[in-house]
């Protein structure tokens, strides 16, 4: 059986791939971070020496929201970008030959023309709202290329995921993405029996969310086809929705019947942001969750896990 580490392994992304039920097949190797410090290069090159991975999947990262990204963008460029280097580096050394980077679809220019293809990276301005955070990720995928490039027994692959909900995803709006936000923010709307919500922006900017365990389940299916994997390859639905159309499902799943109020002032993002799935396509997997019943288990496990634990 492989041996994988798995880094993030209690994040919303490592956590559904190591619950995934292929992941019998394998030993995953899951530590804390204060068993493997991903932003000190001695305890990584520690780790992979005492422990031995045969393939390591990298999910580990600060993540957040637009708001999150606006008021901590040193934390997000620094710490992302050192984690990034420190265990790719420390693989390559290690000489271990299979990698998976866990990037994002924010490393996409603002302007390029949507759906948005593997080539198009550093073809054009980031996002101001995420903009550290892409570097990072920009640096990292890069990194991979090169290793690649410079020997190819080296597989260091990157899987660029469109946006994610699901399971295990966080809810603080503080710290949470769009959908979980707006998930808890129905439902206390709902529970203060509120007549009226406040959307940013006019709700007309597209997303692409995937259910989380979808990605679990690509992440399965990449490491058994591990050599014929593209170099960078997205990962998502190939469709959108407006804002407008998540808040309108979310509250049909949730049962709220209040009207939506539209806060022009505050800040939404890039207009649209869609994977183009052709590489996807060609590898020859696709998603399996649609959006409505995502929905409905991330709201099941809001409601049984989050609110239970408070």
């Amino acid at each position: 059986m492989q041996k994988i580490l798995i880094t993030g392994s209690s994040g919303m992304v490592g956590k559904n791939i190591v619950e995934f039920e292929k992941s019998k097949n394998y030993i995953l190797l899951t530590p804390s971070s204060k068993e493997l410090n991903l932003l000190d290069k001695n305890s990584v090159e520690m780790y992979l020496k005492i422990n031995k991975p045969d393939v390591v999947i990298h999910c580990a990262g600060r993540v957040g929201g637009i708001q999150a990204n606006m008021a901590h963008p040193v934390d997000f460029l620094v710490q992302n970008t050192q984690m990034g280097l420190n265990i790719i580096m420390a693989s390559y050394e290690a000489r271990i030959t299979k990698f998976i980077n866990m990037s994002s679809s924010c490393m996409y220019p603002r302007y390029a023309k949507n759906p948005l293809g593997e080539e198009l990276i550093l073809k054009g301005e980031l996002e101001p709202t995420n903009e550290g955070y892409a570097i990072a990720k920009v640096t990292s995928t890069r990194l991979c290329e090169y290793i690649n490039k410079e020997n190819k027994e080296f597989h260091y692959k990157t899987i660029i995921p469109c946006n994610l909900y699901g399971r295990y995803d966080k809810f603080d709006p503080k710290h949470s993405h769009m959908l979980p936000a707006v998930i808890k923010k129905i439902h206390e709307a709902k529970m203060n029996n509120e007549a009226t919500l406040d959307i940013w922006g006019d709700g007309e900017a597209r997303r692409e969310f995937m259910y989380a365990e979808d990605l679990a389940d690509f992440t399965y299916f990449a490491l058994e086809n591990f050599e014929s994997i593209p170099q960078n390859i997205n990962v998502g639905l190939g469709h959108d929705y407006t804002i407008n159309e998540y808040y309108k499902v979310i509250a049909e799943v949730i049962g709220f019947e209040g009207e939506f109020v539209h806060d022009l002032s505050q800040p939404v993002g890039m207009k649209q942001k869609l994977i183009d799935d052709t590489k996807l396509k060609n590898f020859g997997w696709k998603y399996k969750i649609s959006l409505k019943d995502g929905i409905k288990k991330t709201y099941e496990y809001y409601l049984k896990e989050v609110l239970n634990d408070k």
